[in-house]
């Protein structure tokens, strides 16, 4: 993959089982009463953080009285696309998380629902790639999991918390391209969310973890592993110990952007509203404990600029799989 590819990517995605649980304030100066936040995939994974997150930035900060979350697994995301759409006429207080998985998974038709099929109400954040192993691991560093790569793809399995061909195998994919390389010989094992992938890491059964910056941060805190690097294109001030896969030769530059989506037909005053409130959320202390624990970056585009940078989404994306081989 060029380094021209990987920058304009990295620049235009950056310019950017059901359980339930409740955080609930009491404000006068609540903009909204309460969000119903739809999270398509398991607890532990990057959606589920965001989504979890945000949710608290919103409640604590006195912008919302109620968030209220249900994970939805399945389908590597299409059973909560097709709920959201099914449900709509109930789904007023609803915004479903997702990412570049919702462009990717889309292009390659592992559900046939597209953001077309629904309403982009913002995109919000960016989160870099993170590579990490077990914090007891022999790989000390890039520079050795690369040689037991090249000594054998099998013996440097890589864990996901998305399907084959989706965001953590695309990063993952691309990381070893930069290499020289040949990415399809990668022996990638996909997991429901990213913690049955963090499961599967501490197991064993995969030595090295593809996931995102804040789940990675998470991980590392509680002492279970260490990040041999990230994809951002300097030191990120949140993680300032770990190094880029830049500094360490590797030009692979990727952040994946996470927004919220409503169900289609939502009035235009609704998700006028909820851009408002969301806006708000980026003023406020409560965000920035959020956004600096998880190693995010703030990336905010409103409902149409979010619109358009889908579209753009949806013919880079589709290149560089085609580069990679994933699509022909």
């Amino acid at each position: 993959m060029s380094i021209k590819r990987r920058t304009l990517l990295a620049a235009a995605i950056t310019g950017c089982l059901l359980s339930s649980f409740t955080f609930s304030v009491s404000a006068e100066t609540a903009k909204l009463d309460k969000i119903h936040f739809l999270i398509p995939g398991g607890a532990g994974g990057g959606w589920d953080g965001t989504a979890r997150g945000t949710g608290e930035a919103l409640t604590k900060s006195g912008l919302v009285k109620e968030a209220s979350f249900q994970n939805m697994s399945g389908g590597g995301g299409g059973k909560a696309i097709a709920h959201i759409i099914e449900t709509a006429k109930n789904a007023e207080d609803t915004l479903m998380v997702n990412s570049t998985p919702i462009v990717v998974r889309s292009i390659t038709k592992v559900f046939p629902q597209s953001f077309r099929d629904l309403t982009p109400v913002a995109g919000v954040i960016a989160d870099y790639g993170a590579l990490v192993v077990k914090n007891d691991s022999p790989l000390q560093d890039w520079a050795q999991a690369l040689a037991l790569f090249k000594e054998s793809p099998k013996k440097l399995k890589f864990a996901g918390g998305s399907a084959r061909g989706s965001l953590d195998h695309l990063v993952a994919a691309s990381i070893i391209k930069a290499e020289g390389l040949d990415p399809r010989s990668l022996k990638y094992i996909p997991y429901d969310a990213g913690g049955k992938a963090m499961a599967g890491l501490l197991s064993g059964e995969a030595k090295i973890l593809s996931t995102g910056l804040g789940e990675a941060l998470a991980l590392a805190k509680g002492g279970q592993v260490r990040i041999l690097g990230i994809t951002a294109p300097e030191r990120v001030a949140d993680a300032p110990d770990v190094k880029t896969m830049t500094e360490m030769g590797n030009k692979t530059v990727f952040a994946n952007w996470r927004g919220f989506f409503a169900a289609p037909g939502i009035s235009k005053e609704k998700v006028a509203k909820w851009n408002e409130t969301l806006e708000a959320m980026y003023k406020t202390p409560e965000w920035e404990t959020v956004r600096s624990r998880n190693g995010w970056v703030n990336v905010y585009k409103s409902s149409d600029d979010f619109y358009k940078f889908l579209e753009g989404q949806e013919e880079q994306i589709g290149s560089l799989m085609k580069e990679l081989g994933f699509l022909k």
